[in-house]
């Protein structure tokens, strides 16, 4: 195991790059899931479609191959990312498409009278999901969110195959000049535990704080 924390620098700087890659993933998959989940609501057909031919593209092909593509299939068209931007739009793209069900799901979820209540007031689409339905329906939507931030953190892993730096890679390394198989696996595996049990620390905290802001509201308001 000394041997292992010889190499405690290659190691934390490859924590540092996973926290990275899961974090700024996590912020794509987030904007995606919006705007796919919202055009799967659209009241244009060809929104619709567009929406769900982009879930069933992402969400029925492995994200390993995805990953693959972009790093390796799109410098054939021109097309250079680098690996931890590859890392980021493949991972980002893959659980865009799984949350973007999470969005729609817990806007359909809202109650009807919500809807009616907004076209009663004359609200605009925009004005009626913005003010109505998506500040109700996102406490819904966190506890979905905080499993598939802990998949987007274990997806993280495999972008080690397109020359990222991350907390895999470094492990595998450390196996490579050390000849040691378990323990620098054994290390890796307590830190992404401590990286998930953070993360989703961070999530119930949030999860509180937007049902603790929803209930001050709804005192006011009565």
């Amino acid at each position: 195991m000394e041997a292992v924390f010889e190499y405690a620098p290659l190691l934390l700087k490859g924590t540092i790059t996973t926290i990275e890659l899961t974090l700024a993933s996590a912020v794509l998959a987030v904007v995606i899931a919006f705007v796919v989940g919202l055009a799967r609501l659209s009241p244009f057909r060809t929104v619709r479609w567009a929406a769900i031919v982009y879930l069933e593209f992402f969400r029925g092909t492995s994200a390993l191959v995805q990953m693959f593509f972009m790093y390796f299939v799109l410098p054939l068209w021109g097309i250079f990312l680098p690996p931890i931007v590859a890392g980021i739009v493949a991972c980002g793209c893959n659980l865009g498409s799984y949350g973007s069900e999470v969005v729609r799901g817990a806007l359909q979820s809202v109650a009807k009278e919500q809807h009616e209540a907004a076209i009663a007031l004359n609200y605009s689409s925009y004005q009626k999901y913005r003010y109505v339905l998506i500040p109700q329906a996102v406490p819904m939507m966190l506890p979905s969110f905080g499993n598939l931030l802990i998949e987007l953190l274990k997806l993280t892993a495999v972008a080690s195959l397109i020359t990222i730096a991350d907390l895999t890679y470094a492990a595998q390394i450390v196996r490579a000049q050390t000849a040691l198989t378990l323990e620098p696996f054994l290390v890796i595996l307590v830190i992404y535990f401590l990286i998930s049990t953070v993360l989703l620390g961070g999530m119930k905290q949030l999860e509180k704080r937007v049902s603790k802001g929803r209930n001050t509201v709804a005192r006011q308001g009565s």
